[in-house]
């Protein structure tokens, strides 16, 4: 059963509801003043929606450049709701790339088509990776540092302004009791209440302007995600573009074999000297920058951080070298690595 106290709250919780109702239609109507705030705490105020508006558009237009497909949108954002997290999927170049790949196999690995198919493949597998690594990455240092700022401290900040614009209500409310107050008793009742209002009107505004200055700190902190989101790009667009010139030097040593689909056999033994060890004598050692895969026999496939012998072509080259290892020995890009001598 409700006790005597709680219906008092009850009527004073409404009461205070009608006031509120009362003075904002007497200020839409002009017939009431509105309190304004401190140009501070407008700005701030300002800035605040600002930072708002623009943390939801980045975020959606980002969302759109890492999936441009809408309908796995709604997908991930289903199974990330239901599930906590989204499912492992494969992109646009991973399908390509194996495709490529068992276009290849079926006609002949063997022959220059078929080699070609598989290279490709592999370099679009390679690109699909590559994708996948950078949409992991802006996730976690993009995407989700904005989306928990929306989803926690503007949530507060818009909860806060919220009550302070109701106890804004409350105090031009208590101003316009006061004015329209006739008797003493009602004039004092008035002005305790006005007291009262302000008070609180002031102590929430105080709550609201750090809240607000907060806003600095957030934008900080999203610069250092713009940051990393760049460099994210950067990485990769790098590694695509690293990909993409090693899987044109590969073609280009196809030339001679790729209009008549020559086996690779026919390739190795026409250049007999791909598997013949040159001396040390006249070689200069060089260091590995990255993995390299052969693209066909007279190539030597390279392996990050190992040390070589190199010499110039008979024919010099400022693409190429000859490098050496152990019994092996084959082309190598110059640009895979670092003469130390």
């Amino acid at each position: 059963m409700c006790t005597k106290m709680d219906f008092k709250k009850i009527a004073s919780g409404a009461g205070t509801l009608f006031n509120r109702a009362k003075q904002y239609t007497e200020e839409m109507l002009g017939q009431a003043e509105k309190t304004e705030l401190d140009a501070h705490l407008e700005n701030l105020l300002q800035r605040a929606e600002k930072t708002k508006v623009w943390t939801e558009r980045i975020l959606k237009q980002t969302e759109s450049v890492l999936q441009p497909n809408p309908n796995v949108r709604l997908e991930e954002f289903l199974y990330e709701k239901v599930q906590g997290k989204k499912p492992p999927r494969l992109v646009e170049n991973d399908i390509l790339g194996q495709s490529m790949i068992d276009a290849g196999n079926d006609f002949g690995p063997g022959t220059g088509y078929g080699s070609v198919l598989i290279r490709c493949g592999q370099t679009q597998q390679k690109l699909g990776q590559a994708q996948r690594d950078f949409i992991q990455s802006a996730h976690a240092n993009f995407l989700q540092p904005f989306a928990s700022f929306l989803e926690g401290d503007m949530k507060t900040i818009q909860k806060e302004r919220k009550l302070l614009d109701l106890k804004r209500l409350d105090l031009d409310a208590a101003k316009t009791k006061l004015k329209r107050a006739k008797s003493q008793p009602a004039k004092e009742s008035a002005e305790a209440e006005l007291r009262q209002a302000q008070t609180d009107f002031d102590r929430q505004a105080e709550v609201t302007k750090l809240l607000l200055e907060g806003v600095s700190s957030a934008h900080a902190h999203h610069l250092r995600c713009l940051h990393d989101f760049i460099e994210a790009q950067m990485t990769y667009f790098a590694q695509c573009n690293l990909y993409m010139n090693d899987l044109q030097r590969q073609l280009g040593s196809y030339g001679l074999s790729m209009g008549n689909s020559v086996p690779l056999q026919n390739m190795e033994r026409a250049n007999p000297s791909s598997t013949t060890v040159a001396s040390d004598e006249g070689g200069m050692k060089a260091k590995v920058l990255y993995d390299y895969d052969a693209a066909n026999m007279t190539e030597l496939s390279l392996a990050a951080d190992e040390i070589i012998t190199v010499y110039q072509l008979p024919v010099p080259s400022a693409d190429w070298m000859m490098g050496v290892r152990g019994m092996q020995k084959g082309k190598v890009p110059v640009t895979y690595i670092n003469v130390l001598d």
